[in-house]
This record gives C-alpha cells, structure tokens and sequence, in this order.
C-alpha cells in the first residue's frame, strides 16, 4: 500500500473512476481505495445508457456531452465497448406526441419522426397506434459490467492508478487516510465518492446534505435470436413525465394528469419504462424508484409485470424470456445535480449524480479540475 499519493480517492464506483482518471491525466499520483472485491452498487446495476437527453438543454446537457466525449474515448483506448447507438421516444397518445414536438424546438440534436418514418428506420417499434418518435443521435450504449471490470485495470496500466480492492477507508484525518486494517496514506487530495454509504466516513456531513435513497427494480433478457438489434435506446411515453429534459414542454402538465389516473400504479412506484441493449446482444429493461422508508430489501414482483407489460405495447421482442433481476440503490438529491461538500480542508464529499452517474461523472470530474485550474 503506497504511503503518500498526490490524490486519493474512496470508492470504485463510476464516480470515484471518473475523478480518478481526471486527475491521473493531469499528471498527478492516484490511489483508490474500495471496501468490496470490486465496484457492486449502483454503477453495475444500471441500463449502461449514457444519457444526455435526459439532462435538460443548457449547461447540464452539455456537460452531460463532455461526460460523452470521455467514453467514446474509452472505447478507442480501453477496450470497452461503446456503442452510439441513439434514443428514441415513442408516443402512442396525442399528449405525449405533443410534449416530443415540443421537445424539438427546446433542443439543437432531437427530431421529430412521423409514424412512417419511425416503422421505417426502426421496425423493432410496435406499429400499432403509434403517434411518432423523437430521435436523438447523442446517447452511447455500455455494459456496466465491462466497464467497471475493465476501466480499472486500464487506470493502472495507463497511468498508474493504484488500486486496493477489498480495503475499507474507516477514518480520514486530512491529509491522512486510514484503512481498516489500520494502514495510512497521506494524499494532497481526497475525494468520498461512497455512493450510498452515508454512515462510515463524515455521517454528518451526509446528514445534514438532504440526500435520499432511490432503490430502483430492473431485468435482463438473455442475447436476443438471431443477431436481432435493438437499435437506439427506446423510451415510451412514461419516460416524459421523468426527466427534467422535459420540464419546460407545455403539455407536460396534461400528460401528468392522464398519468396519474391512466396509470397510476405506474405512478405510485415511480416507473418508467426504458429498454437498452448490450454488447452481448441482452436487453436491459427497467425501472421504478421508491424512496427512503419505501424500500424494502425484498423486491416487488408486481413491478417487474408492470414493467415488461407496458414494454410490450411498444416493443416487438423475439424474447421475453427474463435471465436475471435485481435491484439498485443510489443517492439522490431533490433539486441538485450533485452534491459535494468539503467536510476537512483537502477533502471533498463527491455523491448524488442522482441516476445519473453514467452520464454525468465524466464530465463532472472535468468541471471539478477546470476550475482548479
């Protein structure tokens, strides 16, 4: 274990990598430090959708692109895989239509697709009532799991980040660092990206920051017959009334209101329904958000069929057949985009890119080391 690093960073997560990397480009010494064998939370149990068209236009969609920018690198450089595989919104309800039409004139990429000209680019959509699709280029495909296996071991070999897997971080005393096994290391700076671990390093800190936990439900189909393609992440009409993209849309108002009576178990359970395909040919499909005292460590069977139930009305999958579930939990913010704190000089809390983490860690470690410039 290395006694001093410029940098020091707790947690292996999309977080801590991304911080981690930022720094380890700019020259300076890098040590991590996680407490399981490898990254297992939120940053491997998630759709791998790199997802700028969920920011809202202006600066979070921006940085959301240079966050971008990052994993096409990765992709030429550290052997993982990534895919520009695009978005697309599928409407099957004039309110929903209307909020996409909307959409296009708030944003410089996404456009608007007749219903034949959506069954003509993508006939994996289900072509029954559909009112049109927003189409956006920016979004990428990963396989979390690649690229939490593989993004470390690129650090190390790139440029030296040394890691200690297994090693839990129980006291920081800036610029000191203390393992639970009771070794230091002393580093010039020190960034907590735990995740969801709000009670082991500076609880009050956390405490006082009004983060809350999000426990989200998702599947995973096995690789689909016959090379079939999913093409773009697909989204239905769910998804709107979710991310803050759409916030500013004049009938996003209405379609709520449908929402919460047409479907209001959706609702209650915070789904919206989603699909991505990996690199192994797998469909990803997802996901609801129940928050706080909501969560139970069980999962709901009800929400997976209501998750695979709306996906059907949308999408025509050779496969439905499910090969594996599971849940995630992250740290969410009400209003922010993240949340940092400095609780020691030299040491900054970095958490809660909100569900976001894929799409917005990357570039939020290149903001942080901007302005430190």
């Amino acid at each position: 274990m290395p006694h001093r690093a410029d940098v020091a960073v707790v947690g292996a997560g999309i977080v801590g990598l991304a911080f981690a990397w930022e720094a380890a480009r700019r020259g300076r010494s890098v040590v991590v430090f996680e407490r399981d064998p490898m990254a297992c939370g939120a940053s491997v149990r998630n759709f791998g959708m790199i997802w700028p068209i969920g920011q809202p236009p202006g600066q979070d969609f921006h940085l959301a692109l240079r966050s971008r920018e990052r994993w096409i690198e990765l992709g030429e450089k550290a052997g993982i895989c990534v895919n520009p595989c695009g978005s697309l919104h599928v409407a099957y309800a004039d309110d929903e239509s209307a909020v996409l039409k909307e959409f296009t004139l708030l944003s410089d990429v996404a456009e608007f697709l007749s219903p034949a000209e959506t069954i003509q680019r993508f006939p994996v959509v289900n072509p029954d009532g559909l009112k049109g699709a927003l189409f956006s280029p920016t979004e990428l495909a990963i396989d979390p799991r690649q690229a939490l296996t593989r993004l470390p071991v690129w650090l190390a070999d790139t440029y030296g980040v040394q890691f200690h897997f297994g090693t839990a971080v129980t006291l920081i005393e800036s610029p000191a660092l203390v393992t639970a096994a009771g070794d230091r290391c002393h580093a010039e700076q020190i960034f907590v990206c735990s995740g969801t671990d709000f009670e082991t390093l500076f609880p009050d800190t956390y405490s006082s920051l009004g983060l809350r936990r999000c426990k989200l439900q998702m599947m995973r189909t096995g690789p689909q017959p016959n090379a079939w393609k999913l093409g773009p992440h697909l989204a239905g009409g769910l998804t709107l009334a979710h991310y803050t993209a759409f916030r500013d849309c004049p009938t996003l108002p209405t379609l709520r209101a449908r929402f919460a009576v047409q479907y209001a178990d959706y609702t209650r359970f915070g789904i919206h329904v989603m699909a991505a395909q990996n690199h192994l040919g797998e469909v990803v499909i997802g996901d609801s958000h129940e928050y706080d005292s909501d969560i139970d460590a069980f999962d709901k069977p009800k929400i997976d069929e209501l998750i695979v139930t709306y996906l059907k009305t949308i999408l025509r999958l050779p496969d439905w057949n499910i090969a594996a579930r599971w849940h995630g939990v992250y740290a969410k913010h009400p209003t922010q985009i993240y949340v940092a704190a400095t609780p020691q000089q030299g040491c900054n809390v970095i958490t809660s890119p909100g569900g976001a983490g894929m799409t917005l860690s990357f570039g939020l470690a290149r903001e942080w080391f901007d302005n430190e410039a």
